[in-house]
Protein backbone atom coordinates (compact mmCIF):
# COMPACT_ATOMS: atom_id res chain seq x y z
CA UNK A 1 0.00 0.00 0.00
CA UNK A 2 1.50 3.36 -0.87
CA UNK A 3 2.15 5.59 1.60
CA UNK A 4 -0.08 8.55 2.78
CA UNK A 5 0.75 12.01 0.96
CA UNK A 6 3.09 14.72 2.95
CA UNK A 7 -0.05 17.28 2.50
CA UNK A 8 -2.41 15.08 3.90
CA UNK A 9 -0.50 13.97 6.62
CA UNK A 10 0.59 17.40 7.98
CA UNK A 11 -2.74 18.81 7.21
CA UNK A 12 -4.31 15.83 9.38
CA UNK A 13 -1.58 16.08 12.18
CA UNK A 14 -1.93 19.60 12.84
CA UNK A 15 -5.99 19.36 12.73
CA UNK A 16 -5.40 16.31 15.58
CA UNK A 17 -3.10 19.01 17.71
CA UNK A 18 -5.47 21.70 17.31
CA UNK A 19 -8.53 19.38 18.51
CA UNK A 20 -6.76 18.03 21.47
CA UNK A 21 -5.55 21.63 22.58
CA UNK A 22 -9.18 22.84 22.10
CA UNK A 23 -10.56 19.47 24.26
CA UNK A 24 -12.52 18.24 21.60
CA UNK A 25 -13.10 14.78 20.75
CA UNK A 26 -13.91 13.84 17.01
CA UNK A 27 -17.42 13.81 17.32
CA UNK A 28 -17.88 16.98 19.16
CA UNK A 29 -15.26 18.82 16.39
CA UNK A 30 -17.74 17.16 13.53
CA UNK A 31 -20.94 18.57 15.40
CA UNK A 32 -19.56 22.23 15.66
CA UNK A 33 -18.31 21.85 11.94
CA UNK A 34 -21.28 20.28 10.83
CA UNK A 35 -19.40 17.42 9.61
CA UNK A 36 -19.71 14.05 9.86
CA UNK A 37 -17.51 12.57 12.82
CA UNK A 38 -15.82 9.50 10.57
CA UNK A 39 -14.82 11.94 7.78
CA UNK A 40 -13.22 14.08 10.76
CA UNK A 41 -11.02 10.27 11.34
CA UNK A 42 -10.42 9.77 7.69
CA UNK A 43 -8.80 13.39 7.45
CA UNK A 44 -6.82 13.26 10.87
CA UNK A 45 -5.17 9.68 9.41
CA UNK A 46 -4.11 11.53 6.26
CA UNK A 47 -6.58 8.67 4.76
CA UNK A 48 -8.87 11.35 3.01
CA UNK A 49 -8.55 14.60 0.48
CA UNK A 50 -10.45 17.63 1.81
CA UNK A 51 -12.51 20.81 0.33
CA UNK A 52 -11.55 24.24 1.13
CA UNK A 53 -15.17 24.49 2.29
CA UNK A 54 -14.75 21.49 5.06
CA UNK A 55 -11.43 23.24 5.61
CA UNK A 56 -12.76 26.77 6.49
CA UNK A 57 -16.14 24.79 8.65
CA UNK A 58 -13.30 22.66 10.87
CA UNK A 59 -11.16 25.91 10.95
CA UNK A 60 -13.70 27.75 12.41
CA UNK A 61 -14.79 25.31 14.67
CA UNK A 62 -11.08 25.55 16.06
CA UNK A 63 -11.18 28.93 16.30
CA UNK A 64 -8.00 28.88 14.16
CA UNK A 65 -7.10 30.12 10.16
CA UNK A 66 -6.79 27.92 7.59
CA UNK A 67 -3.18 29.20 7.16
CA UNK A 68 -2.63 28.04 10.45
CA UNK A 69 -3.85 24.63 9.69
CA UNK A 70 -1.55 24.41 6.32
CA UNK A 71 1.70 26.58 7.67
CA UNK A 72 3.96 23.90 7.41
CA UNK A 73 2.45 22.71 3.92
Amino acid sequence: MPSKPFHRRVLGDKMRAYRKQAGLSQEKLAEKADLHHNFIGEVERGNMEISLTSMLKIAKALKVKVRDLVDAL
